[in-house]
């Protein structure tokens, strides 16, 4: 794997475990609440999973363009 390989897998791995409890919590709320709180309770898991990946992906891309530490800019 190459250097930039392995940068890339805590991104990637912390991503995918933060959605999961995401739609997990996101399950167990459509299930056991009901009305506007499932609503209010539910989208928010949703939109939250999406930013995640957004950022994940984000990242994935300053890795690859050797931005590895964005505090080096300062």
């Amino acid at each position: 794997m190459s250097g930039h390989g392995k940068k890339m897998i805590a991104p990637i791995l912390v991503t995918v475990l933060v959605t999961a409890y995401y739609i997990l919590f996101f399950t167990l709320v459509i299930r056991l609440l009901s009305g506007a709180v499932r609503i209010l309770l539910g989208v928010l898991p949703a939109v939250l999973a999406a930013v995640m990946i957004g950022v994940c992906i984000q990242r994935i891309k300053e890795i690859r363009s050797g931005e590895e530490d964005d505090l080096g800019k300062y």
